[in-house]
């Protein structure tokens, strides 16, 4: 019988322009030497005024030079994936493996309950046989709402799903879908009576939630409420699991008479007294629980507020785990992030860029990070299996046979799966399942599954696979980018340093890509003296960069200018706008300035054991007031905060230091205009740039009257220590 030919299931073409792009980089690279030999040539001697300063200005080049050629690393080798899901049910329609799909929530008053079911009824829509489909919803508060709310979803799906089926609805969130609807589609009976069932389901959870109370009424009505008690609390109370769809069970099914996806409530138990690892251990539990019903070989994780906006996301991530000659060594796959409620010119920066241009980047060498959501992974690998040659996992095992006990006895077994000290003096949390100890759990855990020989996949589908929500005001993001950096600084020192613990055992342009983020935090200190230093020498009449008639003026004019043109073109490319890379330069700035330097301090904390490790949920609600803003591009300064008061004195420190050389040219005239120019032109722009990216702060300073604007008191604490420090160093 003649051999069928080798058709793979997924193809990987490498990025355009890459050529192109070395010979940019190569060049760049020429002009930065260029500036170093400038900076060494023309160190001020001792006892001249400002050599210490000069050496400060080499030693933040040097270090904006190297981070700038860890950038380098994931540009230079980018590859794009694409899938053939048409080989893959023609070969495996009949063999598919099980699916359980892992959602966390934490906290039902920044999380609300609509929208975590909402992302719960996307996932079980699924394009994929629903009786190899389990999903479980973590819920850390053990909160009375989400459960409620998990019911009366559960009960929806009955009629969602077939609908999804009928109509081949995208996205199947259905809140996404209908909003996503003008008016002329909506005419269909169908249509109505759907929309209807949802409203009147959000309606019953929107009425409970205000209450903060279920109604005895609705607890009769199902047995799992009795689970809860008067002294539970978000941080205090038992395990409570409850099995309310199994798919094994055929009376579990929807109007068309198809059987439902398994559906399994987990709360894991709480106490003051033991540590529960946040994300990590809510993930670890879901492991455990997950392994005893549908003990599934591949597993998806997504956050509460991601959901699947693409019903055919489990086949591509198969066609990557499937493939008979290319597989074996894939351990996860990799979605990227969207969010639905970004604005055109996203106000707060966004991900982009690492979407668009890093992580293809870093897949050229093995992998992206593994970043916490919209990722699939092989149970195996998450155990701590080791990748061997030899040894193959089996995607298609058989699910864990329904035991004689009834689901009552089976939900109180498995409860002691989740207590509160069953990973206690165990390798849960070390060796087996994500790692414990760091606020950024899953790029440690992603780290050490590629070290035991695996590789990960980024994929990227022309329908974005997850839909999720971003922040919406200043506060917010600065505090996610705070835990992010900490995190990934907290790694480099940890004894998974992608320097040491993956030195050997990953490629050399991967440990780089790592390093990337984990030197998020350190980049404060270099920004903050470029931000500061230059200002106050040109207050002072003391220049720092070369003169406009000198040769040594060319490599700082090609850097600079070769480098905004490039991180333009980048982000353009990358699907953003002109006044979206404007704002991206101004959060790159106030990340730098404010959220990493608090994660370095903290992280040296932690090390010298001063500090313990936390985990701030970002909020997902938002007031009216607040989302009119956002909408309409306006930053949202609000709420008072030490990061705030460093980037408003950091923008007055400027101000006062453009202002004072204003003073000296127009009003005193104690410089020439000429002179100065001529002298200080690079001193000028940097400070003159520096203002003017801080225009919305201004703004918020002085003239906004709505609560976005920055508070008074921060106001008047920047303003007098800014001119208090502008005022000493003008007359040192």
């Amino acid at each position: 019988m003649e051999k069928l030919k080798y058709e793979p299931l997924f193809e990987t073409k490498k990025g355009k322009g890459r050529i192109l792009y070395r010979l940019f980089a190569t060049s760049l690279f020429c002009g930065i030497i260029l500036i170093w030999i400038y900076r060494l040539c023309n160190i001020p001697n001792s006892g001249e005024n400002g050599r210490y300063v000069w050496i400060g200005m080499l030693g933040a080049e040097l270090w904006f030079s190297f981070y700038w050629f860890l950038t380098q690393s994931v540009r230079w080798n980018r590859i794009y994936r694409h899938t053939f899901r048409d080989r893959l049910l023609m070969r495996y329609e009949n063999e598919l493996p099980r699916v359980d799909v892992f959602v966390c929530t934490a906290d039902p008053a920044i999380e609300p309950p609509i929208m975590v079911i909402n992302t719960v009824l996307s996932v079980l829509a699924y394009n994929y046989p629903p009786e190899k489909l389990s999903v479980y919803l973590s819920d850390d508060a053990g909160s009375e709402l989400t459960f409620y709310a998990l019911l009366e979803a559960s009960r929806f799906a009955k009629h969602w799903l077939p609908y999804c089926k009928k109509f081949n609805v995208e996205p199947r969130s259905p809140a996404a879908y209908f909003a996503s609807l003008s008016v002329s589609d909506q005419s269909d009976a169908d249509f109505s009576e759907m929309k209807r069932l949802y409203e009147e389901m959000a309606n019953k959870i929107d009425v409970v939630c205000k209450a903060g109370i279920v109604s005895d009424q609705a607890k009769l009505e199902y047995k799992g409420f009795s689970k809860w008690n008067s002294y539970s609390s978000k941080k205090n109370h038992a395990a409570i699991l409850q099995i309310l769809n199994d798919s094994r069970d055929e009376e579990t099914k929807d109007i068309d008479g198809v059987r439902l996806p398994t559906l399994v409530y987990v709360a894991r138990e709480k106490h003051p007294e033991h540590f529960h690892n946040f994300k990590a251990g809510a993930m670890n539990a879901l492991l455990r629980v997950s392994s005893e019903i549908s003990n599934a070989p591949v597993i998806l994780n997504v956050d509460c507020d991601m959901y699947s906006n693409n019903s055919n996301a489990i086949q591509d991530a198969l066609c990557f785990f499937m493939d008979e000659e290319r597989s074996r060594e894939i351990a996860f796959v990799q979605f990227p992030q969207s969010f639905g409620n970004a604005t055109k010119n996203e106000v707060y920066g966004s991900l982009r860029v690492i979407d668009e241009v890093e992580f293809h980047g870093a897949d050229g060498y093995g992998g992206p990070l593994y970043t916490g959501t919209g990722c699939f992974h092989r149970r195996d690998t998450l155990y701590g299996r080791e990748y061997s040659t030899e040894a193959r996992i089996d995607l298609k095992r058989a699910c864990p046979e329904k035991m004689e006990e009834n689901v009552h006895e089976l939900e109180e077994r498995l409860e002691r799966l989740a207590s509160s000290t069953y990973d206690q003096n165990t390798q849960w949390g070390n060796e087996i399942g994500l790692k414990y100890g760091c606020p950024v759990e899953d790029v440690l855990t992603g780290l050490t599954i590629k070290c035991k020989g695996w590789k990960s996949v980024y994929y990227r589908p022309e329908r974005n696979a997850f839909v999720g929500v971003t922040a919406t005001t200043l506060d917010q993001i600065l505090v996610q980018h705070k835990r992010w950096s900490e995190g990934d600084l907290m790694i480099l020192f940890s004894k998974y340093s992608p320097v040491w613990y993956g030195l050997g055992k990953l490629n050399p342009g991967l440990v780089l890509g790592y390093l990337i983020y984990c030197l998020w935090s350190p980049n404060c200190w270099a920004t903050l003296y470029y931000s500061i230093i230059p200002s106050f020498c040109l207050l002072k009449g003391i220049p720092l960069f070369p003169q406009v008639s000198s040769k040594w003026f060319l490599p700082f004019a090609y850097v600079i200018i070769a480098e905004l043109i490039y991180s333009f073109a980048e982000f353009l490319w990358s699907g953003g706008t002109i006044l979206g890379w404007w704002n991206e330069q101004r959060i790159w700035l106030y990340k730098r300035t404010s959220s990493y330097m608090f994660a370095f301090l903290d992280t040296m904390l932690k090390l010298f054991g001063s500090s313990n490790t936390t985990f701030i949920v970002t909020p997902k609600v938002t007031n009216d007031d607040v989302l009119l803003r956002y909408k309409q591009g306006k930053m949202e300064f609000g709420s008072a905060s030490p990061m705030l008061t460093i980037l408003s004195i950091l923008a007055m420190i400027n101000l006062f230091c453009l202002m004072g050389l204003v003073k000296k040219l127009i009003f005193t005239r104690e410089l020439g205009l000429e002179y100065i120019f001529e002298t200080m032109a690079l001193q000028i722009l940097l400070c003159g740039i520096l203002v003017f990216v801080n225009l919305p702060l201004y703004n918020a300073l002085f003239f906004r009257q709505d609560t976005g604007k920055i508070p008074s008191s921060t106001a008047f604490q920047s303003v007098a220590f800014a001119l208090s420090v502008c005022t000493c160093i003008a007359y040192m």
